[in-house]
């Protein structure tokens, strides 16, 4: 059984129309009928542009969104329908590392308050050294040095350490990274990848790791879910995805990352109005393969190899790029 499934996941933000989004009777669909699933020390990573719904889902499948519909299973039972303390401990065992640490921490607050404020949170009684070992096990030693900081005294790297410990200080089975790494300085940022692969190595955990950088995605996940404008349209292997991808959108994004020596395939245009997605496959404005069809219809999700998945209306009638 996985640790994580999740099934037609669907998010939806209610819109202002005139003076309040009370009234509103208008939802953006922001994540479109996505499935996954994760294993036991697994890493997943959704990748995508910024407003993609990759933040969204990892939200959601904490039970931190209001309006989703689907099913999100946590070792067989749905988060969306948890209430009281079958919620509480799913809390407990399900934690979240957001990508800005300055913004994420309590200023007001020593480091020792901010580690240990979820155990105060669950009603946990523990000793003065749980928050020391946290500290430990993020890297930050010795840990009395770090105690009766505040987040201002710390650096970016230390502050987002510090984050992490109190996501750690719970004893967690998974992880939501929420880009954590995105505003670290190079040489830190590698630091704090090792750090997440050493934790799972000695800890056992799961990561939904939520990122823009294709090269962060391979270092540390084992598959790989590009998303783009709520929907999912190539999942697999990390290593399949990213050495061979079938997506346009893949490609495109494969072809601008840092160091990439394929030749760039630049996009047309902008990304749709979520309000207004496009009729058919949601990328067939941008693409740079669309034929007719791909406006009349949206792709079914088909698999395309081993453990490779993608949405191409074409490669569904097997056509091959390179005949389009």
């Amino acid at each position: 059984m996985a640790l994580l499934e999740v099934r037609e996941l669907t998010v939806l933000y209610p819109v202002a129309v005139g003076l309040s989004a009370f009234f509103s009777h208008r939802f953006l669909v922001a994540v479109d009928r996505v499935s996954f699933s994760l294993p036991e020390r697994g890493t997943l990573a959704l990748v995508g542009e910024s407003g993609c719904g990759k933040s969204s889902t990892g939200l959601a499948v904490l039970g931190l969104l209001e309006h989703v519909r689907g099913e999100v299973l946590f070792r067989g039972k749905d988060v969306l329908k948890m209430k009281g303390r079958e919620l509480r401990e799913f809390r407990r065992r399900a934690q979240i590392v957001f990508q800005d640490p300055y913004e994420s921490l309590n200023p007001k607050m020593k480091v020792k308050a901010i580690v240990g404020e979820p155990l105060a949170i669950h009603r946990y009684r523990a000793g003065p050294d749980r928050v020391g070992e946290a500290l430990e096990l993020a890297g930050l030693s010795p840990p009395e040095y770090f105690l009766e900081k505040y987040p201002h005294e710390l650096s970016g790297g230390e502050r987002q350490r510090v984050a992490i410990a109190a996501a750690l200080i719970l004893k967690p089975e998974l992880l939501v990274l929420d880009e954590p790494v995105s505003n670290l300085d190079v040489s830190i940022k590698a630091g704090i990848m090792n750090l997440f692969r050493d934790l799972q190595d000695e800890l056992g955990l799961s990561y939904l790791f939520i990122t823009h950088d294709l090269a962060d995605a391979f270092f540390l996940s084992d598959e790989v879910a590009v998303m783009y404008l709520g929907i999912t349209v190539e999942k697999g292997k990390t290593e399949v995805v990213l050495s061979c991808p079938l997506h346009p959108y893949t490609e495109a994004l494969l072809s601008v990352a840092p160091g990439s020596r394929k030749e760039k395939l630049i996009l047309a245009g902008d990304v749709p109005d979520p309000l207004n997605p496009p009729p058919g496959c949601r990328f067939h404005p941008r693409c740079p393969r669309a034929q007719t069809e791909c406006a009349a219809e949206p792709p079914p999700e088909i698999e395309v190899g081993p453990s490779h998945w993608t949405r191409c209306l074409l490669l569904a009638q097997g056509k091959r790029h390179d005949e389009t």
